[in-house]
């Protein structure tokens, strides 16, 4: 295995937690001066002190790996070659050591220029804006959806005590078979006094759900499949068993707008009813002996494709990790709906993904798994499966929503999956495919959409190839 040098992480969070040397090495069982090699990188993290240490620091185990640092260093590169920066030229070894070593002031970057992006667009359309009296106070206001994402991220995509307070309850509500929509209604209306009306989506008028506070009553849409009705109860019980520490976890974060707050504490309850209905025992346990495989799993516990493949993101409990996912949800334009990762695997945050990429294939083929081996720029190899899902109504002319769900881990972890039997792990058939066009630097893709923006190009007036430049050294 890798050697695991965490020290400038390790460091910070001591710090932060007003703790010394001497203290956190007690509680280690280690010498303080085993502890401060460990702090300088002089020496790698062992097994057992790993374990201790996510104990004591309060950290997660993905919290000490190179994921975030690599995964800052890719965001902090695909914000540089944005043109504003065509001149910097900065090189990759640079990025990684500057987000290794500030990643509190890359993130601020970050937000400073997603900042600026959002002032940028705002100014083109300066003219609405100023006829609605809304001035450019706005513009100083982070993306909400894009806030809460990034909260998720950087926890990991794993929140500790609602996951583990979901099965504490699911567990207490064996009587009522917590898997069941039946057994759900049930607790919540034995125990809160909620009553659960699955009504005609007439009633609704278009509404998922609604709660009604007059009669204390919950309107779930009798046409939505049993796993998203399921999926809602969950959420109201959600809101009435943890409220308040959802309402706790979203103050800590210190979202920059109320619309940020009011997005992640769905998101919250959302985690919440997902954890509920898929105990973190259970279900990983279930998923290692089915070999992660999604049909399977989903019928077991009454659930959807989808929502099978969100928790394979969020099994990272410290101690009893599951393999590490990435997951993500696009529309047919190829817009990320959604998107989770446990993995170093990047999301492009702008322009389109890659094409090349068995996720956009998923719409040519409904109904199918497609499978992919697919190799990003830094040589690391995912097992990448996509499947399109359609939702809709249950009735003629009722709205359908199409979208592709792909999930995947590195091919260290992909025997677990069943879907690694229709590939040759070892085999050189890795699909090459990278973040975006913008910041790909391969030089010879044929699918390349626009050159990379941070790398020169040379155009050759007397030989065409499949683009008309070759793509030179930096910028």
């Amino acid at each position: 295995m890798k050697k695991l040098f965490a020290g400038q992480i390790l460091r910070r969070r001591r710090e932060e937690l007003g703790a010394t040397q001497s203290h956190v090495a007690k509680r280690l069982g280690i010498s303080p001066s085993y502890l401060n090699q460990i702090e300088s990188d002089q020496r790698p993290l062992t097994a057992a002190i790993l374990v201790e240490v996510t104990r004591v620091l309060k950290l997660q185990v993905a919290d000490l790996y190179d994921d975030g640092p690599e995964r800052l260093a890719a965001n902090l590169r695909e914000m540089l070659s944005d043109p504003l920066f065509e001149s910097a030229g900065v090189a990759a070894r640079e990025l990684k050591s500057i987000c290794a070593g500030a990643p509190h002031l890359v993130r601020a970057v970050l937000d400073l220029h997603a900042a600026y992006r959002r002032v940028e667009e705002r100014y083109r359309g300066l003219d609405d804006a100023l006829s609605q009296g809304d001035g450019l106070e706005a513009t100083r206001k982070p993306f909400a959806f894009d806030e809460v994402r990034d909260f998720f991220h950087f926890l990991g995509n794993y929140v500790d005590i609602l996951d583990r307070r979901a099965e504490e309850l699911a567990e207490r509500l064996s009587p009522y078979d917590a898997l069941a929509f039946e057994g759900l209604a049930g607790y919540a209306g034995e125990k809160f006094g909620l009553r659960v009306v699955v009504s005609p989506p007439e009633a609704l008028g278009g509404a998922v759900s609604r709660y009604d506070p007059d009669v204390d009553a919950l309107f779930i849409d009798a046409d939505q499949a049993p796993a998203t009705q399921k999926f809602q109860l969950g959420c109201a019980i959600a809101r009435r068993c943890e409220g308040e520490r959802i309402d706790a976890l979203v103050a800590d974060a210190r979202f920059k707008s109320e619309a940020a707050a009011d997005i992640a504490r769905l998101a919250l309850a959302n985690y919440f009813a997902s954890a509920l209905v898929m105990p973190y025992g259970r279900f990983a346990d279930a998923a290692r002996a089915a070999r992660h495989d999604v049909e399977r799993l989903s019928r077991r516990f009454g659930v959807s494709l989808e929502q099978v493949c969100h928790r394979f993101s969020t099994l990272q409990r410290p101690g009893r990790e599951g393999a590490p996912f990435y997951f993500l949800r696009v529309d047919r334009a190829g817009n990320i709906t959604k998107r989770h990762s446990a993995t170093r695997f990047q999301f492009a945050r702008y322009g389109g993904a890659c094409p090349l990429w068995n996720i956009h294939e998923a719409f040519e083929r409904p109904g199918q798994f497609l499978v992919q081996v697919a190799e990003m720029p830094d040589g690391a190899r995912y097992l990448s499966i996509a499947r399109s899902i359609s939702k809709k109504g249950a009735s003629f002319g009722s709205l359908r929503r199409d979208y592709a769900i792909g999930f995947g881990c590195e091919v260290d972890h992909a025997h677990e999956l069943v879907y690694s039997d229709a590939v040759d792990l070892k085999g050189s058939s890795a699909v090459r495919i990278g973040v975006s066009c913008r910041v790909c630097e391969r030089r010879d893709c044929a699918q390349r959409a626009m050159p990379p923006l941070d790398l020169a190009i040379v155009v050759d007036e007397n030989e065409r190839g499949v683009v008309p430049y070759r793509i030179g050294g930096g910028g």
